[in-house]
């Protein structure tokens, strides 16, 4: 058995918690590693906090400034060449495009280093869908991930969502919520088969455990609709429905809705409440409107229409909600599209998945303070079409 089966097979069959000692140990065993440490993105994507028992446990490990967070941000193994020809490799640990963490591994030799980084690599990417599977039976990478305490209502925002990344050939998306840790009523989702890409982007009324639960039922009701097969406008008035029967009127929910073609680039949409798409295309920010029909919940029955355009290769999207464009400063001038649109040229170099982060970083320097009144939700999406 070669020694990368070995390591694969280790990870296969250990216990979920026993992940790392899995790892660790098969590292040290097949490739002479000296340690092996493995760090996952905090929530709010400022640190890598280490996965390990308290109170046996290392520093987080800041994501901007950092060897390791060079690799989690570029998705690219780096290595760091220390003192006594010594090595330390930190390796993204990613599953399709959604950026779990980084492993860090540090060997002794260069040039045993560099013969084995790939092999490293590779499996880094096997603990990424391990670590996946196993937070299905354990919560040690959920703990683990957590800077701060979550409030219970992002405990279950948080829960609701697929991912923050993920990348296929004709797209790539990356998503970010403010505030990570009292986050409770704006939401994303997403899903995708062989020709199509759904895109949610929600923005629920009012606040605490009541504005989670309300995007719950929204969500899981449009889920229901789309596993169902019907299409989006039938989807969005099952998904009013739902939420009419429960609260009456009382509490709605705006959502932009999306239904990509991976094959044309069509997407037909269905635009119900107040989050915006921004479109960057040819170097040039345009806001893209849609004819405002009302949020889900708002009255009995309400029918639904669908519109459609075209996303062109090289088009970048932006999803944002009011949490983002209504944003006062100081001195009380909005955010607004025009600040928006500088802040989506300003990160025009930037991969999909790290530009809601860093638009939300030029946010928080436009209010003038950390923490925000409301919500705030950044999706973007980059879409290269087949």
């Amino acid at each position: 058995m070669n020694r990368f089966v070995a390591a694969e097979r280790a990870l296969r069959t250990a216990a979920p918690h026993q992940l790392l000692d899995a790892v660790r140990r098969v590292l040290t065993d097949q490739y002479a590693a000296d340690s092996v440490e493995l760090f996952l993105a905090d929530y709010g994507l400022t640190v890598l906090q280490p996965v390990s028992v308290l109170p046996h446990t290392l520093q987080p490990v800041p994501v901007h400034s950092s060897p390791a967070g060079r690799a989690f941000g570029a998705q690219e193994p780096h290595v760091e060449n220390l003192a006594d020809d010594v090595v330390r490799a930190h390796l993204p640990v990613s599953v399709r495009g959604d950026r779990l963490g980084v492993l860090t591994v540090t060997l002794r030799g260069r040039e045993h280093a560099r013969g084995v980084l790939a092999e490293l690599a590779e499996i880094a990417e096997v603990l990424a869908h391990e670590v996946i599977v196993a937070e299905r039976d354990t919560d040690l990478y959920l703990q683990a991930r957590r800077r701060d305490r979550l409030t219970l209502a992002a405990e279950m925002q948080w829960q609701l969502l697929p991912g923050r990344s993920c990348a296929r050939p004709e797209y790539e998306l990356g998503a970010q919520l403010e505030p990570a840790y009292g986050i409770f009523g704006d939401n994303f989702d997403w899903s995708a088969s062989a020709d199509r890409l759904s895109l949610y982007v929600t923005n629920g009324m009012g606040e605490g455990i009541e504005a989670s639960l309300l995007t719950n039922l929204a969500i899981n009701a449009l889920r229901n609709a789309r596993r169902a097969g019907l299409g989006l406008a039938d989807q969005a008035a099952l998904g009013d429905q739902a939420v009419y029967a429960h609260y009456r009127g009382r509490c709605y929910l705006s959502v932009l809705m999306l239904d990509i073609d991976l094959a044309t680039g069509v997407v037909r949409a269905v635009d119900a409440g107040s989050p915006r798409l921004l479109r960057l295309r040819d170097g040039t920010v345009e806001r893209v409107a849609f004819d405002a029909q009302l949020p889900l919940g708002m009255f009995e029955e309400t029918d639904y229409v669908t519109q459609e355009f075209r996303v062109e290769p090289g088009d970048r999207l932006i999803f944002v909600s009011d949490g983002v464009y209504d944003v006062a400063s100081p001195g009380g001038e909005t955010y607004g599209d025009a600040a928006l649109a500088r802040a989506i040229q300003s990160t025009r170099l930037l991969p999909a998945a790290e530009v809601p982060r860093a638009i939300l970083r030029e946010l928080t320097g436009h209010r003038g303070r950390p923490d925000p009144d409301d919500d705030a939700l950044v999706v973007c999406l980059d879409w290269r079409g087949r």
